[in-house]
């Protein structure tokens, strides 16, 4: 693994070198090794990983630094609750860098949440292939009404009981990267 600081971030980046790269942006509360199952997963499925030691002070231009920095044209971008919220904003936001999206636990930010909350009113729908992870039936409503923000393949995967999707259903979460990283 090597670590890698820009600006003032940490990422960590591991795999065989690969056309396929992985951002993966962790919870807010959580550090980057939430994700150590998941890239190892990916890792033997022959795509490289790049992992955000923690996502604080990260914002939309600080992913494109990381790109830019790394030189990596597109990337399949994969983000679990605050994370996914960025990866959303993202990937709706900056047409060209992103090929895929996978979302665990956080639906359109222009959805309203279980609270009644909306994460950015003007988010643009994404216009790539995505993938919303759920623990919960409870988040099932807003995850269908995701799916109206997506102008692209779009699939929901309902993992019921699993409160932290990379770090306990981490093969579920890597299978369904690896799915999106495929041109099939």
């Amino acid at each position: 693994m090597e670590l890698r600081q820009i600006g003032a971030r940490t990422v960590r980046i591991d795999g065989p070198e690969s056309r396929h790269s992985v951002l993966l942006l962790p919870a807010a509360a959580e550090p980057g090794t939430v994700y150590d199952d998941v890239c190892t997963r990916l890792h033997n499925s022959g795509l490289r990983t790049i992992v955000a030691e923690t996502l604080d002070g990260l914002d939309e231009a600080g992913i494109a630094a990381i790109l830019d920095e790394l030189k990596i044209g597109w990337v399949n971008l994969v983000g679990s609750r605050e994370g996914a919220g960025l990866a959303w904003l993202f990937a709706a936001r900056t047409f060209g860098r992103v090929a895929s999206l996978v979302v665990a636990d956080c639906c359109h930010p222009a959805v309203p949440d279980l609270n009644g909350e909306v994460l950015a009113a003007d988010c643009p729908p994404v216009e790539l292939p995505t993938t919303l992870i759920i623990g919960s039936s409870l988040l099932r409503p807003q995850a269908d009404v995701s799916g109206r923000k997506v102008y692209a393949d779009f699939r929901i995967v309902q993992l019921d009981g699993v409160d932290n999707v990379p770090l306990k259903a981490a093969a579920e979460m890597a299978t369904e990267i690896v799915l999106r990283t495929s041109s099939w």
